[in-house]
């Protein structure tokens, strides 16, 4: 039986690890070609590898999200190799602790922290949009478009709250696209992760595990690959009326 992402053309930011390498493998299982980006160039070189390893095709790019240029370049480079573009998966992104905000308080973040979180994990996914949206429009309409959101953009977690701003910009400008190109049969939705067993959120689990677990009612952290199947889905046929949501992938979090 063809797999549900059979025959199409999906580009993966963020793919060198964590949730947008789990995306990238389970797309190709289910009968896509990929184009792997991340702005750490090895990282995406490993995921083509393990894709490479199950037989699919796979391509790596590199390029900063914020820099309209590079974010170009992903699209068409995808393009060039594969012929057109079909899905997309805004994965790419950022935690306070790589911005120097880890444990911080509203007031206690700089400008500049604050200004980079918005800058990767709002704008990147905003220009990727452009981009991705320009280029299916030019095929004759028609895609799936898959934004990286978090429980942060449903709801507030303390000490994290440009992330939080960023993460809830995001759930606005996935409903905003869906509303303005459903004529042109571009989907556009959010997957909303919970806490997630990846390296973003290990900082987070060492300062306070316990009480996250505690508010879990699954009183689990969820892998990579249960993210994956919601994003594989949304992308397929299978979600044909299926545009402008928010799915949280929690444990049960939003349901307290």
């Amino acid at each position: 039986m063809a797999g549900m992402l059979e025959g199409k053309v999906a580009l993966v930011t963020g793919g060198g690890g964590g949730i947008g390498r789990a995306t990238a493998l389970a797309m190709v299982r289910e009968g896509a070609k990929i184009a792997v980006a991340d702005f750490a160039a090895a990282a995406a070189r490993d995921t083509v590898a393990q894709i490479n390893a199950l037989g699919g095709q796979a391509i790596t790019l590199t390029g900063d999200v914020t820099r309209a240029d590079d974010v170009r370049a992903m699209v068409q480079d995808t393009v060039t190799a594969y012929g057109r573009l079909d899905c997309a998966f805004n994965n790419a992104g950022i935690a306070p602790y790589q911005v120097n905000a880890s444990g911080q308080k509203t007031a206690d973040w700089s400008e500049e922290s604050f200004d980079r979180m918005i800058a990767v994990n709002l704008k990147g996914v905003w220009l990727c949009m452009k981009a991705e949206i320009a280029h299916m429009l030019a095929q004759g309409g028609g895609g799936a478009i898959v934004n990286t959101g978090s429980i942060a953009g449903l709801a507030g977690l303390p000490t994290s709250s440009a992330y939080v701003a960023a993460k809830h910009g995001v759930i606005g400008l996935t409903k905003t696209a869906a509303l303005e190109y459903a004529d042109a049969r571009i989907r556009v939705n959010a997957v909303c992760p919970g806490f997630i067993e990846t390296q973003m959120t290990a900082d987070t689990m060492r300062r306070r595990g316990e009480a996250i677990m505690a508010q879990i009612p699954l009183r689990r952290m969820g892998q990579p690959g249960e993210i994956a199947e919601m994003v594989v889905w949304l992308c397929s046929e299978r979600a044909s009326y299926v545009t402008g949501g928010a799915y949280n992938v929690d444990g049960g979090w939003m349901a307290l």
